[in-house]
């Protein structure tokens, strides 16, 4: 586990900011990218290896950090749509009916599809909670977190490998 702190750290915080609402529209290709870059960074100096950064250790640092913010990020937007009964899914309804309405599928797709989002809404404003809704956020958050934070590790590694070659040649 220890091995694997700084990604927990990037990665609670990246979910931490998953949830805030003008910059969660950012998390995907900005936040996540960053965590795992700083992960790497956080690794280098609790560990005071300033070697090159493998790409293999570059994934894993990604995928662990982008693993972490989906968990705790989903946790979160979980527990506050729990608390407060309303998301982004209330908000956005009417928006979202017009949308589907405006796909090029059946008439009875489009209204299983409302069915499904109206059960969501209804579930969210009584209870707090819907268990659809709770395994759509989660499963969402481990696929794309997984990916944009080993992309955002195997870009961190070539920054970081850059400067180090930088350095070492003397520029």
């Amino acid at each position: 586990m220890k091995k694997y702190f700084a990604p927990l750290i990037c990665g609670f915080g990246a979910g931490v900011l998953q949830i805030v609402p003008l910059v969660k529209s950012f998390s995907c290709c900005m936040i996540l990218p960053l965590a795992a870059l700083i992960s790497l960074l956080l690794d280098q100096r609790a560990t005071k290896n300033f070697d090159k950064i493998p790409m293999k250790k570059a994934v894993l640092f990604g995928l662990f950090t982008g693993l972490f913010a989906a968990l705790f990020g989903s946790v979160f937007e979980i527990l506050i749509t729990l608390l407060t009964k309303h998301n982004d899914i209330i908000s956005t309804f009417p928006d979202l009916q017009k949308m589907v309405q405006n796909f090029p599928l059946s008439e009875e797709i489009k209204t299983e599809v409302l069915k499904l989002f109206i059960s969501v809404r209804d579930d969210i404003l009584k209870n707090g909670f819907s268990l659809l809704y709770t395994f759509s956020v989660f499963f969402n958050n481990l696929i794309v977190n997984s990916i944009f934070g080993s992309v955002g590790g195997i870009f961190g590694a070539q920054i970081i490998n850059s400067k180090l070659n930088n350095r070492s040649s003397g520029r």
